[in-house]
């Protein structure tokens, strides 16, 4: 797939970075398996409205690191921080408890049932009263009514009757859901983990459409992808793992994609490229 061109103005204007306090900040994160080094003193930052995509080749650290940030591990040193503050995940829940949001390539959605039932999966909406409280009856028409809502939100026009079942439905648009149920719920970071890994190209694309609109939000947005092409497109800054490590932060106006392939593969370091790292 080729990186589609941006028109003029079609991207927020963000501020630098050195001018906005990060949503989510990683500062020297270690994490070991036997003798094994996941991560080595790992530092990130995430700022307000940007779409930060974490690249590297299988090794690297990026599901590490990712997992770090979200509870799914605890790091063995370091420190995170959201807006400021710090924070410590024990588990998934916590980070999904504070807004941050995880799609996973998996996508972990639940096939039998309805495109509603998915979005609200473990944060189910009971009925008023006695029916809800006493005989614990679901709020149906209340979830697919939030459910319609957040889809319009996204600009979602594929998914129009949110009672089908998810078994039905193809790979992009269960993704739509993945990514859809993040966004509702997930109020101050989104993280997708190779969300076009196994769609085609018409697919691909309405994925990546999802991702504008969650900047267009101010959501930002984490995304760890393989595909180089795709993260030009979308990205605002692009942190690359190697080995374990940070081997740099840059931006599709400061290097190349093959400049940024020569980074993490290791035939170039930051410093001998001709760009300037984006901090």
């Amino acid at each position: 797939m080729t990186a589609t061109t941006h028109s003029p103005g079609s991207r927020p204007p963000a501020a630098e970075p050195a001018q906005r306090t990060p949503v989510l900040s990683a500062r020297g994160l270690v994490k070991t398996f036997g003798k094994v080094v996941g991560l080595d003193g790992v530092d990130l930052d995430l700022y307000p409205g940007e779409v930060l995509a974490v690249i590297g080749d299988n090794g690297a650290g990026k599901s590490t690191l990712i997992k770090c940030l979200t509870g799914a591990l605890g790091p063995d040193a370091g420190e995170l921080f959201l807006e400021g503050r710090p924070v410590h995940f024990k588990r998934p829940q916590d980070a999904r408890d504070a807004g941050i949001e995880t799609v996973y390539q998996t996508l972990a959605v639940a096939p039998a049932l309805d495109i509603a039932s998915n979005l609200f999966l473990g944060r189910e909406k009971r009925r008023r009263g006695p029916l809800g409280s006493v005989f614990r009856m679901l709020d149906q028409k209340g979830m697919r009514r939030e459910a319609a809502q957040a889809l319009a939100d996204l600009g979602i026009g594929t998914l129009q009757n949110v009672a089908q079942a998810v078994e039905t439905l193809s790979g992009g648009q269960r993704q739509a859901v993945s990514v859809a149920r993040a966004a509702a719920f997930g109020s101050k970071v989104i993280v997708l983990d190779e969300p076009t890994a196994a769609l085609g190209v018409k697919e691909s694309n309405q994925v990546l459409r999802l991702i504008e609109e969650l900047r267009s939000r101010r959501l930002p947005v984490i995304l760890i992808s393989h595909n180089m092409p795709q993260v030009f497109e979308v990205a605002d800054r692009i942190h690359i793992q190697r080995l374990g490590r940070c081997a740099g932060v840059v931006s599709p106006s400061s290097h190349t994609m093959a400049e940024a392939v020569a980074i993490m593969t290791g035939a170039t370091t930051l410093e001998r490229t001709p760009g300037h790292a984006t901090s």
